[in-house]
């Protein structure tokens, strides 16, 4: 049976999609965070979507899509992904800020707008953050890349993909060069906080390991 989802539903189910997809699962905690809502908050409306089949929850562990649940939260992140290539594409918006936007504009989009949108931008693979656009049926095709604080020093290659949109954080990584398309090769690690120190160019650049998480690199 088809179940009817509210824009705050596939608001959560969005979010659980990216956590369990760069961690394994999504832990109560880190949704709480990720959607700026309490804990309790988090704990009510995972239990109503774990009643609609959407989820399954294990308390101390964390919660993982279901199948439906999947199908959902893709469709969600096609019509995101999308509208993020039309403020950028079209619009000429700046790429750390067209998140927030597509986070607004993307529950509105019915496949009677997608399908000429998708025709109109030229059926992108990636939105502007190197992340793959999901098809029409739910499909998902990975570009063959490794984290960066994956790479060993003297290891190089392009950067694929930043994971994580936030603003501040785009706003951080483009004063850096440290965009998609740039190359990089790891020149050192600082043992004493897990820094990683980076040639970009001419220029050297140190993130730290959370940064580093978020930035995914395709090896030479």
């Amino acid at each position: 049976m088809a179940v009817e989802t509210s824009s705050s539903m596939e608001e959560y189910l969005e979010n659980i999609y990216v956590l369990q997809e760069t961690k394994g699962l999504a832990k109560t905690k880190e949704l709480a965070a990720k959607m700026h809502v309490s804990l309790g908050t988090i704990t009510n409306t995972v239990e109503m979507l774990e009643r609609q089949g959407l989820v399954t929850h294990k308390p101390y562990k964390g919660v993982r899509l279901t199948e439906r649940g999947r199908r959902i939260a893709l469709d969600v992140k096609r019509r995101h992904r999308l509208v993020e290539r039309l403020l950028t594409d079209i619009l000429h918006m700046d790429w750390s800020r067209v998140h927030e936007a597509a986070c607004k504009l993307e529950h509105g989009l019915t496949e009677e707008v997608m399908k000429p949108l998708g025709k109109i931008l030229g059926h992108p693979k990636t939105c502007p953050h190197g992340n793959p656009i999901p098809t029409r049926c739910g499909g998902i095709i990975e570009e063959k890349s490794q984290c960066l604080v994956n790479l060993k020093p003297q290891e190089r290659g392009t950067i694929a993909k930043i994971v994580e949109e936030n603003q501040d954080l785009l706003d951080h990584l483009r004063s850096l060069g440290l965009v998609v398309g740039a190359c990089v090769k790891v020149k050192k690690r600082i043992q004493f906080n897990g820094s990683i120190v980076l040639n970009l160019g001419d220029a050297q650049r140190q993130v730290s390991s959370d940064i580093a998480s978020v930035i995914w690199i395709r090896k030479e």
